[in-house]
């Protein structure tokens, strides 16, 4: 097993006033010879977006895209003729393929929103751009992961053009979780929300992640009521 540990302090920052934004890897004016990417995953951002502001229409091609509001909702609108909101506890996927445009901004008007903004790179490029959305909130159990992303399209989640998984949990202080990696090759990209967990012996708080690789099988022991993000991703040569 190898790994590669990502301190919740040493994200790159951006403020805006509108837009509090952390950068889990190098984005916009934030650049890190080491954080470029951890296999396909290329870009992580924890946004706090102000009330009633957001991002205008602009482009994205051949990219997936992937967006979970984890405190408020987002308004979208794309040129695909999708108009909506997504709310925290949902989850929205863009495959952006040959080029789309959309505009993201904040539901409220007076209360900020906490979004995580979280890109792959595609397995396939050029496909026709596809847009899709789910709600979760029924579906978490206590101390259990839940599928939201999946590259197989036989699995009861959102699916998207990569052989990745996403799976987010609440668990109680003093669990062990056993995390299987879904394809041979794969490593787990896992960013804790909440709490704190150890990971072969280092310890994780809120929004540090470890990205582990060349294994097969993860064991997490949570320190503390926890919450999880695992994205189990290709790790691209």
């Amino acid at each position: 097993m190898k790994s590669i540990f990502y301190p919740a302090n040493e994200r790159g920052t951006s403020d805006h006033g509108w837009l509090k934004a952390n950068f889990s890897f190098s984005f916009a004016g934030f650049y890190h010879p080491d954080k470029i990417h951890f296999g396909a995953l290329r870009v992580l951002n924890d946004d706090i977006i102000a009330g009633g502001m957001g991002f205008g229409t602009h482009p994205h091609d051949n990219m997936e895209i992937i967006t979970i509001p984890l405190q408020g909702a987002l308004e979208h609108k794309d040129s695909m003729g999708n108009i909506g909101v997504i709310h925290a506890g949902e989850v929205q996927v863009m495959s952006a393929g040959t080029g789309v445009e959309h505009s993201e901004y904040n539901h409220s008007k007076t209360q900020a929103a906490n979004t995580l903004q979280i890109w792959l790179f595609p397995k396939v490029r050029n496909i026709e751009p596809r847009y899709d959305q789910r709600d979760y909130k029924d579906q978490f159990k206590l101390n259990q992961l839940t599928n939201l992303v999946t590259g197989d399209k036989n699995v009861d989640a959102l699916w998207i053009n990569q052989d990745a998984t996403f799976s987010m949990g609440e668990f109680e202080a003093g669990k062990t979780i056993t995390y299987d990696i879904k394809n041979a090759g794969n490593g787990a990209y896992i960013f804790v929300l909440d709490g704190s967990v150890k990971i072969n012996n280092e310890l994780l708080n809120k929004k540090d992640a470890l990205g582990v690789y060349d294994t097969e099988s993860i064991t997490i022991e949570t320190g503390a009521d926890t919450r999880l993000l695992i994205i189990d991703v290709p790790m691209l040569q």
